[in-house]
């Protein structure tokens, strides 16, 4: 195995990795040529985690965490084809293929061509506040982008020498170099004088209105108010292009809750998609020290943060009462001990690679690979591990209709994963 993949990596050129997934077939495995063909997860291994958990608490169902490993049969390729990225953070597509891409740091984004060709900044964006998990963070098109060239994204801006997440939109110009027409539509109040947590995903939802995400600010101080139906901090938003809340909101008419607010009791969302069959809302959060969560979204359901967790404090000490299960609080799908850090995810719908139709897709950071979930009446029951030999810090992914993959990492580098031809 060992000089199989030396062998790969002196095909290295330019900076373009391809990895081709056929030289490991057939390396512990004990599929059928008939269940290889069909594209079936046909075995179930051992657990892909293998480290201590950093508690004792037990799961609430059997499969919500260590769930059988799996393995992908097709043979597929990984292209790295940028490293010139600078901290990029959301990653998504344009009708004609090409990649929208925000860079945390630098307050901007830029468009990648499918070859990762990169375009010069896109100007005209607010100041953001970059300091630690602060920045430029999301992007979304509007669903009549292809008329109106409207985009939408989220950010941390600074407010009365506070911060705070924010929602602006704008349009595209029609050479791509700048956003005109910019207004902030929504912000996350209350502000507040910190540098963590500020979610936040950003997607439209199939009656085309907004669904986003904000953390709960890390701070001891702040995390009551994943548990405030009057602020809005720790949770899933829905509003109106406008900004205003989304008709059929499950507060709606509410005199004491914010009527924006879709579900509450979150520590920090990082990742947000719809399942292309069921259209149900899945979302990743983090954990402390370990409890990184799978959630599926209902309305108006409370999550639990920071009453319920299967996670300790960083400093080993108990989070509150230290329960992982209370009534009327919601259980995770799945969660992660020690934790994978899970930033953005995604779906993937095409059947190229037949045995990855709609499976989940989670970029992970501190567990430097990318996930996939196995998921069957809305139960994980398999996990694969994809590019941990790359060390790179995943934080977002986006599927393709063709059916590949795209991948931005803290490094800056921009990942393509597609069946082998």
């Amino acid at each position: 195995m060992q000089k199989k993949l030396e062998m790969l990596k002196k095909h290295t050129f330019f900076g373009l990795l391809s990895v081709s997934l056929a030289a490991f077939q057939g390396c512990g495995s004990a599929e059928s040529k008939q269940d290889i063909e069909n594209g079936r997860d046909s075995v179930k291994l051992d657990p892909v985690e293998t480290a201590a958990p950093n508690s004792d608490y037990k799961p609430a169902f059997e499969g919500q965490t260590r769930i059988s490993g799996i393995k992908t049969n097709t043979a597929y390729d990984v292209q790295i084809l940028s490293k010139e990225l600078k901290r990029p953070w959301g990653i998504i597509t344009l009708p004609d293929g090409r990649l929208l891409i925000t860079q945390k740091e630098e307050g901007n984004m830029l468009i990648a061509t499918k070859d990762g060709i990169l375009s010069e900044p896109i100007t005209g964006l607010p100041e953001v506040d970059s300091r630690a998990q602060g920045g430029l963070l999301d992007v979304a098109l509007d669903p009549d982008f292809p008329s109106n060239r409207m985009i939408y994204w989220t950010y941390s801006g600074k407010t009365g020498g506070k911060n705070l997440t924010a929602v602006a939109k704008g349009k595209l110009s029609e050479d791509e170099k700048t956003v005109q027409q910019v207004k902030v539509i929504y912000e996350a109040t209350p502000a507040y004088d910190g540098r963590l947590h500020y979610g936040s995903r950003i997607l439209f939802d199939k009656d085309g209105y907004i669904i986003f995400s904000t953390g709960e600010r890390s701070d001891l101080e702040t995390r009551p108010q994943a548990q405030d139906l009057n602020s809005a901090l720790g949770k899933i938003i829905r509003i109106t292009k406008d900004g205003q809340p989304a008709p059929g909101n499950p507060f709606e008419g509410s005199a004491d809750k914010r009527p924006e607010i879709y579900s509450y009791g979150h520590r920090n969302v990082q990742g947000l998609a719809f399942h292309p069959v069921t259209g149900d809302l899945w979302e990743t959060e983090f954990g402390p020290r370990g409890g990184d969560e799978v959630n599926l979204i209902q309305p108006g359901k409370n999550y639990g943060w920071p009453i319920i967790t299967y996670g300790i404090e960083y400093s080993g000490s108990k989070v509150g009462d230290a329960i992982q299960q209370k009534e009327g609080l919601e259980q995770p799908i799945y969660y992660y001990d020690p934790v994978i850090s899970p930033s953005g995810i995604t779906f993937y719908k095409a059947n190229t690679i037949p045995e990855w139709q709609n499976n989940l897709f989670i970029a992970a950071l501190s567990g430097t690979h990318i996930a996939r979930l196995l998921i069957e009446d809305n139960k994980v029951v398999g996990e694969e591990r994809l590019l941990a030999d790359q060390g790179q810090r995943f934080r977002d992914i986006v599927d393709t209709p063709d059916g590949a993959l795209y991948a931005v990492t803290d490094m800056g580098w921009l990942y393509l994963i597609k069946k082998k031809d």
